[in-house]
């Protein structure tokens, strides 16, 4: 099987859209900007899926739906909201479409909407709206509710993945009596995302705020977390948000204290997206396709058997069928591919292509010596190793797999997260290293905006757990007390 896969050191675009192709993850749809995920791209979003909502229940979350169609006016009661959206709404105008006579459909004018419709870019309003029905007294809080839904955001350049003008996500909605409980709340599923992000993912990322300027529209605070991608551009992989009262008051959405006082509840929102398989892919995989976490894979172990005849068939057959429920006893997904329409080197392409982190040769002779030939993905190692306890030792490096992956990326990471102290040397690093820069900023928009336009660099975050010093914002000079990451980024 030829891959034919571009080098990343030559053009990482066209390697990141190659592979995305050619693992069979997703393709273009004829619907401009949209993609289709195919099913082993799905198959990973669903692993995805299971472990976040998992996670997402363990800490007293419930799931529901609402609406993908929003009344106009709903954006218009919060006004940093719509500011931070209208520019990529999609508008639902009419509801009919009718024959003009020559064979072709129009949309009916006679068929407009009294109020338009925006096909849902995120879900504030609508639940907001929803939640003022819920929500009378302080017994019905802490509501936490979580959506697994589509959202639609008017794209102008589409990436499969990474920026789409439809993509699948997850959203947390949560209602509160005090502020404290909602940040506190904002920062528990900061942390539910970095666990997923290091610990199922195997991606490295620091855990930060958002400068004003970068906060989501309609939050008084953003925290996130940032992962670095092998180009040395950064990547948000997740943010969760302090939305204060603003919806509340938007929606005049108050319970009755314990006290017996009206107020207003406390918000949070917070979310993850399809964009996460592109994380995924650019932070692993090499020239020869994609490198996947264990713990994500759809398949863990994949078996080629290698043979002449039905009769050596038979055998290798035989003893997988033994191996099979054994690995499935430790959890491990396996597929046995004893296709006869492809030959072994075709599959073992394939399946490196695919990513499938261990695969097993078995052929006659080593059926004679009581063997298998092992293959590790992440590092392409090939070992033999003994039938007898075969399921113990694969379950073993599977675990070795999936910690090698991370700890690979974070060596990655932390050599490329260089500090600069001045303008000039700022502006050679971005050139010359790329990754994270640690740099002083005197906290104004304005220096944020120069450097983002000279540059086209961003603050990514200021790290939560930035040590305090004295130093001297690298664009004005004045006073700083602690450095934020730059980066250029996805």
């Amino acid at each position: 099987m030829s891959k034919g896969i571009t080098s990343k050191s030559e053009d990482y675009s066209q390697w990141y859209n190659e592979i995305v192709i050619k693992a069979d993850l997703a393709e273009h749809s004829s619907v401009k900007g949209c993609m289709v995920i195919k099913p082993y791209g799905y198959s990973i979003w669903e692993k995805m899926q299971a472990v976040l909502d998992h996670k997402f229940k363990e800490t007293g979350h419930s799931n529901a739906y609402f609406p993908l169609f929003i009344p106009k006016s709903y954006f218009s009661k919060e006004a940093a909201h719509v500011d931070g959206f209208a520019t990529e709404c999609a508008v639902v105008t009419h509801y009919r479409l009718k024959n003009d006579g020559n064979g072709n459909i129009i949309v009916d004018e006679e068929a407009k909407l009294e109020e338009e419709l925006i096909v849902r870019p995120t879900s504030e309003t609508i639940i907001w709206n929803t939640y003022k029905g819920w929500i009378q007294s302080y017994r019905d809080l802490p509501l936490l509710i979580n959506q697994w839904a589509n959202v639609v955001r008017w794209e102008m350049r589409t990436r499969l993945f990474l920026r789409t003008t439809e993509f699948l996500w997850q959203e947390g909605h949560t209602a509160h009596a005090t502020a404290e409980e909602a940040i506190e709340e904002t920062e528990k599923m900061l942390d539910v995302y970095a666990d997923f992000a290091e610990n199922w993912m195997g991606v490295p990322v620091v855990k930060g705020r958002k400068t004003e300027t970068e906060r989501f529209a309609g939050a008084l605070d953003t925290y996130c977390i940032e992962a670095l991608m092998q180009d040395g551009k950064a990547l948000q992989a997740g943010t969760s948000h302090f939305l204060g009262q603003n919806f509340a008051k938007a929606f005049d959405v108050k319970f009755t204290s314990k006290e017996g006082k009206q107020e207003h509840v406390w918000a949070s929102s917070w979310g993850v997206s399809t964009r996460l398989m592109g994380a995924l892919i650019m932070a692993h995989s090499d020239d020869s396709g994609l490198v996947l976490p264990p713990k994500l894979a759809p398949i863990q172990v994949v078996i080629v058997p290698i043979h002449k005849g039905n009769e050596e068939l038979q055998k290798i057959s035989s003893f997988v069928d033994e191996l099979i429920p054994r690995l499935k006893g430790f959890g491990i997904s396996v597929k046995y591919d004893d296709r006869d329409s492809q030959r072994p080197g075709f599959k073992f392409a394939e399946y490196e292509l695919k990513g499938v982190p261990i695969r097993l040769a078995i052929g006659a002779r080593d059926m004679e010596n009581g063997t298998v030939e092992l293959a590790r993905r992440d590092t392409k190692e090939k070992f033999t190793v003994p039938q007898e306890g075969l399921a113990e030792y694969i379950f073993q490096m599977l675990a070795q797999i999936q910690q090698n992956i991370y700890d690979k990326a974070l060596q990655f990471r932390d050599e490329h997260i260089t500090e600069a102290n001045s303008y000039e040397e700022f502006k050679e690093l971005l050139e010359t290293k790329t990754g994270f820069i640690a740099a002083h900023w005197d906290g104004t928009a304005e220096t944020e905006k120069r450097i983002k336009e000279e540059t086209k660099a961003t603050i990514r975050c200021i790290p939560l757990d930035n040590k305090l010093e004295d130093g001297v914002c690298i664009l004005t000079g004045k006073p700083s007390k602690q450095r934020v990451l730059f980066a250029r980024a996805y």
